[in-house]
């Protein structure tokens, strides 16, 4: 569902800058009432102080979560090789329920890692919506107050070509630094 969200995003995206290149080409005696910006969102993410932030604290969440799974995993090979090693004197019953246990904690190892990646792009996701969101808000009033006709942004090279001063990543993040010092941001 998001691929397909994303995919309509791209294509939207696509037809407001087509739609604007052809509105400046038709109308080129108006262009100097156009004013286009582009910001690229993802460098505003990742280089804003929130951004960094959060991504500190996945990271450490990360760690400690892998911590925790390389542990389990070096049980599991241990027991594995104690198996090994014990299999000739172990009788039948005895060899079945290590073999039990170490499929049981093979089950629990993997379903740690599932639990925590999911845990982790949960995290994630709400860090970069909530930043998301409050960078869209400063793009809106900097449109507003410097009298924009139109701010894209730059996903993935969409953006083939653009004069370096129609880039206001750089004043987002600024904005966007200072809305959240002076405690604007949530």
């Amino acid at each position: 569902m998001k691929r397909r969200a994303k995919k309509g995003y791209f294509i939207a995206l696509a037809c407001i800058t087509m739609f604007a290149a052809a509105f400046l080409a038709k109308n080129s005696f108006a262009a100097d009432s156009i004013k286009i910006g582009y910001v690229d969102l993802r460098v505003a993410l990742n280089e804003s102080e929130a951004g960094k932030k959060a991504k500190a604290e996945l990271e450490s969440v990360i760690k400690t979560k892998q911590t925790t799974i390389d542990e389990k995993a070096k049980n599991i090979e241990r027991l594995k090789g104690e198996l090994e090693k014990q299999q000739s004197v172990l009788s039948a019953e005895a060899k079945k329920t290590k073999e039990e246990e170490i499929e049981r904690l093979v089950r629990e190892y993997q379903r740690l890692v599932q639990d925590s990646q999911a845990d982790v792009k949960k995290r994630e996701d709400k860090h970069t919506e909530a930043i998301v969101k409050e960078l869209r808000e400063i793009i809106e009033k900097i449109g507003n107050e410097d009298n924009y006709s139109l701010i894209l942004e730059n996903v993935e090279g969409l953006i083939l070509y653009a004069k370096k001063d129609l880039d206001l990543t750089d004043k987002l993040i600024k904005r966007y630094n200072e809305s959240k010092a002076k405690g604007e941001g949530k």
